[in-house]
């Protein structure tokens, strides 16, 4: 008798870890954000969507239930996108070709991906294998607003405010799980529409809470923005957002707000356990560096090959030798579109710096307008003549521009008027007083009626950012406009011979 109750105890206690492990569905997210670029940075030390798919695949044979997604800004910018390819801009073509091959399972419009015309961005939603979530997001078509869509072999399908995957694990439990998205107003175009999405969060979750187990966040927001979306909802575990360029983990009540570095230089990985029985969540967050130390996934290498070689031939013709280290720097050089449009920044110091060294240091200051500066990154570490056309991708020429400090102060003024906008001026040897209100150029007070020297990125001169500034005001003197042979002709070249200059010193 006790040989058999033993028997049954035994039964009973397989049973009930049986029970238990039917109970639990586990599945893992691999988290990206703000992707600009395909290929490794750093001298190919850091990044590489190559090594992300390597790493998919790995979690994928750890878990099949594993989601890949990008939480916005991959389409625009990089020197990539400003080039042609059979005729057309790229514009985010080579950035679908990956990620097409690296089967991304969901992904958020970030305020890059309206850099893009409309009809570009339609191409590259057709072009794309993979799906989009737009909660906020409506597409303005004359008087009609309607969805996004997608166009597959004529079949034309809404991008949906919200998504939903079913989950199963080993032993056949289901649960479905729900994504909501958000994308921030900061990029306004007459082809689009965004809606308050602190509402449309709020529809999306009640739409998703009652039909499914789990909701998460997928969304393009500042940091702030997430954190208050996640207070209105305390049921949902997790935020993986973009936006930020640097990584985080903020929590909020029990649960966070994740964001990885851009350009890939880390991920998040996120392995979530759910209990169908006490509806209890388990997420375990790691942020993943990627490295030289991952070996390239060869699919997909072979794509950012294609791709890194047009490139090469493009800037072959430019530079000589486009990779070579020119210069390295233990302190981020900040060109992320927020900073570099609304304060001084080192990168912005170091272009205006070059500039004035493009005419011997023979000038009073040097300006150039943030919006040009189009990296949306920080440069760390070893920086190339690669990433120094990434930074200014369209180029330009420096101009010597004579003009009456009157003009000088309203330029400059101007600029401080529209901070947060591409219109804000970088700067070297200009600065503004705040105690007594005053512009202050070459270390003195500017005055009205004295003759300036300056030197201007060409695009300030074309009265795009600020209108006033074109060679017809009366306030300019002269503009010494330089030769196609001379440096200051291109100010990519300008910046390359000045970080040169630097390592030499």
């Amino acid at each position: 008798m006790k040989k058999i109750s033993y028997i049954l105890v035994g039964l009973a206690l397989i049973l009930t870890s049986c029970a238990k492990q039917n109970n639990i569905v586990k599945f893992t997210f691999l988290q990206l954000n703000d992707v600009y670029e395909i290929a490794p940075l750093e001298g190919g030390k850091v990044g590489g969507m190559a090594r992300v798919e390597t790493l998919h695949q790995q979690l994928l044979k750890e878990n099949p239930n594993t989601y890949l997604f990008l939480a916005g800004d991959f389409l625009n910018p990089s020197l990539l996108g400003t080039l042609k390819y059979k005729g057309k801009r790229i514009m985010g073509k080579q950035m679908i070709d990956v990620m097409n091959a690296m089967h991304f399972d969901l992904v958020a419009f970030g305020n890059h991906e309206f850099d893009l015309s409309e009809s570009q961005l339609q191409n590259r939603l057709n072009e794309s294998n993979f799906q989009w979530i737009a909660t906020n997001l409506m597409h303005k078509i004359g008087d009609t607003i309607v969805p996004f869509e997608v166009t597959h072999n004529s079949i034309k399908t809404n991008i949906p405010k919200t998504v939903t995957f079913d989950i199963k694990n080993k032993e056949g439990k289901l649960i479905k799980i729900g994504f909501f998205s958000a994308t921030i107003n900061a990029n306004p175009k007459d082809y689009i529409v965004y809606e308050d999405f602190y509402k449309t969060a709020k529809a999306a979750y009640n739409s998703l809470k009652n039909n499914t187990n789990i909701v998460f966040g997928l969304t393009h927001v500042n940091k702030e923005n997430d954190k208050a979306i996640l207070k209105m909802f305390p049921d949902v575990p997790l935020i993986m957002g973009g936006h930020e360029h640097v990584n985080m983990s903020i929590p909020v009540g029990n649960w966070k707000v994740t964001k990885a570095d851009a350009n890939a230089k880390t991920v998040y990985v996120h392995r979530i356990t759910y209990n169908t029985k006490t509806k209890k969540i388990t997420i375990n967050s790691t942020l993943v560096t990627i490295d030289d130390k991952i070996k390239p996934n060869k699919k997909v290498k072979k794509i950012v090959d294609k791709w890194d070689l047009f490139l090469d031939e493009k800037l072959n013709k430019i530079l000589d030798n486009p990779g070579a280290v020119l210069y390295h720097t233990d302190v981020p050089l900040d060109g992320r579109d927020t900073p570099i449009r609304s304060v001084q920044t080192n990168l912005g110091e170091l272009i205006t710096k070059s500039m004035a060294y493009a005419f011997d240091n023979k000038v009073d200051c040097a300006i150039v307008n943030g919006g040009s500066i189009r990296i949306d990154d920080e440069l760390n570490g070893d920086i190339t003549g690669f990433d120094i056309f990434r930074v200014l991708p369209f180029g330009g020429g420096i101009l010597k521009v004579k003009l009456k400090g009157s003009l000088l102060k309203k330029v400059l003024e101007y600029g401080k008027l529209h901070a947060g906008k591409g219109a804000y001026l970088q700067r070297y040897l200009a600065s503004y007083n705040t105690n007594d209100k005053t512009w202050i150029v070459n270390h003195k007070k500017i005055i009205d009626n004295k003759i300036y020297t300056v030197a201007f990125s060409d695009y300030l001169l074309k009265g795009y950012d600020i209108p006033f500034l074109t060679p017809e005001n009366k306030g300019i003197t002269s503009i010494y406009t330089p030769k196609k042979t001379e440096t200051a002709n291109d100010i990519r070249k300008v910046i390359i011979s000045y970080l040169k200059h630097l390592k030499n010193k």
